[in-house]
């Protein structure tokens, strides 16, 4: 008997250490980590204590013989990964914890609340002395974790229990709904810090490039996805959801998401913390087929396996796989054969009469949005043209220039070197760092931040032994005061409790897990309301 890592695995790899005979794979020192879509553990090694299921943020490991039926392919698929890549000892040592400073002896501003921030905040207060002041443009922590994850993933979203300890440390300071470059200068973040870490994701989205693209009922799926998450900038969208068919332009697991959510039933949805508002839309939509439309072959494919055979236990939805020939040969790695066997077993599944559809179509190339005033139809390289009034592309995100800082327009990121910040020149800019999307470009799950953040934060610590953060700063209550003086209504850790609060109990009253404030109105007032 074994613990099988499923569907929700975070890659966080926080389970690895507490391992006590080392069957987890792949090992963030080891080659593979990078690219791997999930962790697994080997069941001829595993000796069943449990401490992995203990650890684990995200409730992904379960005893396998409890796994319920709709998890029960994760079994197997470790047993396959193992049997490709057979376990090796990983002789990498933990890196040790750097020594106390005194207290405030190192101060770090971290802009931006979500995962890569947080995991960048848990690195630095982990050594005694640290202070950390985390700066957030929304009134909420958390970001894509709050505002990406889909409303079904609850268990994705209770990694968010990891960080409570981090903010609740009286070294940490919160400073939410404030927006360095609107309330703050970076210049301003540097005289009161003796760095800075930018952590703020990649926001903006890559355009098709297409004739027709700008037509009304043609968008990002990031909005999308912002608008059934609550996301204060998106919760005002409004989508067409009257016709029958919806296309997804793109095959990386927003695109799964968005699909998903809408063939989803009113009452699996209702279940979730979709916000309101979409819940109401969704409810009235008309759509009962999701065309996922790949440029690439399904090996290609840039969706996980695990939120691929997900799919396939969705009530009353078919998954239909078209434009690709299930060929074994194409696979290039373990995650790509495993993609294309759950896709084989998809094409073979009878299609059910009155049964929402989720279709895969590979190697279809847009290339004309039609339409006169709304979206109509897409037209492909081959002449056939999908009928659609909501067309939604998922084709990757891309940050956005930060004042002050440098850029990299052609990649969407600031140009570093292990996060340390390069000028024009190649030189690294003193006391200035990146974490997450904006440092590696969008690829990784939510644990990947955390090595990410950790390569970081060494980065950070050679260069203080080395005293190229060695200068005087202002004292911590001098930006405070700056923000006070400019009529910025600042949060702290107690105001996002105090609407954590009132949105849970909205969603107790509803008969659902939380009900989202969507405005920053809201969620400035359930704060203050508390103070």
């Amino acid at each position: 008997m074994a613990y099988v890592i499923t569907q929700n695995c975070c890659k966080d790899a926080s389970c690895i250490p507490v391992c006590p005979v080392d069957c987890i794979r792949p090992a963030p020192s080891a080659g593979g980590f990078d690219a791997a879509e999930m962790l697994y553990i080997d069941p001829d090694s595993c000796i069943d204590c449990g401490a992995c299921f203990d650890e684990c943020p995200v409730d992904a490991i379960h005893y396998d013989d409890d796994l319920p039926p709709h998890l029960e392919r994760f079994k197997q698929l470790s047993a396959d990964y193992f049997a490709l890549h057979p376990l090796q000892a990983d002789p990498t040592p933990e890196p040790a914890r750097h020594s106390p400073v005194r207290p405030g002896g190192l101060r770090v501003a971290v802009v931006g609340a979500g995962p890569a921030a947080c995991y960048a905040a848990a690195e630095l207060v982990g050594t005694d002395g640290v202070e950390v002041d985390m700066f957030e443009r929304l009134p909420t922590p958390f970001g894509l974790i709050r505002a990406g994850v889909a409303p079904d993933h609850q268990h994705t979203k209770s990694v968010v229990r990891l960080f409570d300890s981090v903010f609740a440390n009286d070294r940490v300071s919160c400073h939410f709904n404030v927006e360095v470059g609107r309330d703050v200068t970076h210049d301003e973040l540097l005289a009161s810090h003796h760095a800075v870490i930018y952590a703020v994701g990649a926001s903006d989205t890559r355009a098709l490039g297409l004739p027709g693209e700008d037509l009304a009922g043609s968008h990002p799926a990031a909005d999308f996805v912002g608008w059934y998450n609550g996301h204060p900038d998106h919760s005002s969208h409004h989508f067409d959801l009257t016709g029958r068919r919806a296309v997804v332009i793109g095959n990386g697991n927003v695109a799964l998401d968005v699909a998903r959510v809408l063939t989803m039933g009113p009452l699996e949805l209702g279940g979730t913390d979709i916000a309101e508002h979409a819940l109401d839309a969704l409810r009235g939509s008309n759509i009962d087929e999701a065309v996922i439309l790949a440029r690439r072959g399904l090996a290609d494919a840039a969706f996980s396996v695990s939120e691929f055979l997900a799919l396939g236990h969705l009530p009353d939805v078919d998954v239909v796989i078209q434009g690709d020939p299930i060929n074994e040969e194409a696979a290039v790695d373990f995650d790509s054969a495993s993609k294309i066997a759950i896709a084989r077993e998809y094409a073979a599944r009878p299609v059910t009469p009155g049964n929402k559809r989720i279709v895969f179509r590979f190697g279809g190339r847009p290339v004309e949005i039609v339409g006169s005033q709304h979206v109509t139809a897409l037209t492909l390289d081959d002449g056939e043209v999908l009928e659609t009034s909501l067309l939604l592309r998922s084709i990757g995100y891309r940050g956005i220039p930060i004042d002050g800082v440098p850029f990299d327009p052609a990649r969407g990121v600031v140009p570093n070197n292990q996060g340390r910040v390069l000028d024009d020149s190649g030189v690294p800019v003193p006391g200035v760092y990146v974490t997450g999307w904006i440092k590696r470009g969008p690829r990784g799950v939510i644990g990947s931040n955390r090595v990410c953040a950790a390569e970081t934060v060494a980065a950070l610590w050679d260069d203080f032994d080395s005293g190229t953060l060695g200068r005087d700063v202002l004292q911590r209550d001098v930006l405070r005061n700056l923000l006070t003086e400019r009529g910025v209504v600042r949060l702290d850790w107690d105001g996002w409790r105090a609407i954590d609060e009132s949105e849970c109990e909205r969603g107790q009253a509803a008969g659902r897990h939380r009900s989202k404030l969507v405005s920053r109105h809201e969620l400035i007032a359930a704060a203050l309301a508390h103070q």
